[in-house]
């Protein structure tokens, strides 16, 4: 007896789209795209890679900012169980890595917790990506040997212990860092960073259009002021935040750390 083809369960298939730029897609990733019936992606995604998706799946938008989310993150769990379920081949499209501040980890759960199918493909992590794209390296033997990798938007952050994460052989890379530069970078002194530590802004890294400025930690959240730095973006913090191509930078200027 043949098998109901259409009663084939479906799958959800969580794939890292990097940092912005189509190209840097996994070939795992642009197979798992061109084969989606159901594309469920952040607001993030590089319009090169939305491109690649396949004109007849379905498009759901899952997109967050700061204090406005289309969807909360238990509803997108439910969505794709539900999808899955119907027999869809369900594409989680995310930026960067799945699994590195993507919440990944929440939707796997969902789909475990409900019996469906799911693969997690990596991207390349958008921190990754700037970082070559400015051509900066996150260690360096004459600069550091240790990267830290943190989100600047989350619960708690202000009880959050950062202590050691940044200075002398240490590099910090911050994520969704933007929109609270000034008290991280408060936060960052407190916990004894020098002021005059040097640092970057990567902003819309891999893309046509990106930008790295440079400053000083003091000075972080007047540079994404005057700057009118928008995300994506991320926050390079230590010695190697010198370093780079100045081809792909523009400086912002630093203002003189305070006195105390």
């Amino acid at each position: 007896m043949i098998a109901d083809e259409s009663s084939t369960p479906g799958r959800v298939v969580l794939v890292g789209a990097g940092p912005g730029a189509a190209d840097l897609l996994t070939l795992r990733a642009a197979r798992a795209v061109a084969a989606a019936d159901v594309v469920v992606h952040d607001g993030l995604v590089g319009a090169d890679v939305m491109a690649m998706v396949p004109a007849g799946a379905r498009l759901v938008s899952v997109a967050k900012r700061r204090d406005r989310h289309t969807m909360q993150q238990a509803d997108i769990g439910a969505l794709l169980v539900a999808e899955a379920q119907a027999g869809h081949m369900v594409v989680r499209l995310k930026g960067g890595d799945p699994f590195i501040f993507g919440r990944g980890g929440e939707e796997v759960e969902a789909c475990n917790a409900a019996g469906v199918s799911v693969e997690v493909i990596p991207g390349v992590s958008s921190a990754l990506g700037a970082a070559a794209a400015a051509h900066m390296p996150l260690t360096h033997r004459d600069h550091a040997s240790i990267v830290s990798f943190v989100a600047g938007e989350c619960r708690g952050l202000a009880d959050q212990n950062w202590v050691g994460l940044a200075g002398k052989g240490r590099t910090l890379v911050i994520y969704m860092g933007v929109t609270g530069s000034e008290r991280i970078a408060e936060k960052l002194m407190g916990d004894g960073l020098a002021p005059d530590t040097p640092i970057a802004i990567v902003e819309r890294a891999t893309l046509p259009d990106m930008r790295v400025l440079r400053s000083l930690l003091a000075d972080l959240g007047g540079t994404v002021a005057r700057a009118a730095v928008k995300s994506p973006a991320l926050i390079i913090v230590g010695d190697v935040a010198t370093l780079g191509t100045d081809a792909v930078t523009q400086i912002a200027k630093a203002q003189p750390c305070p006195v105390n």
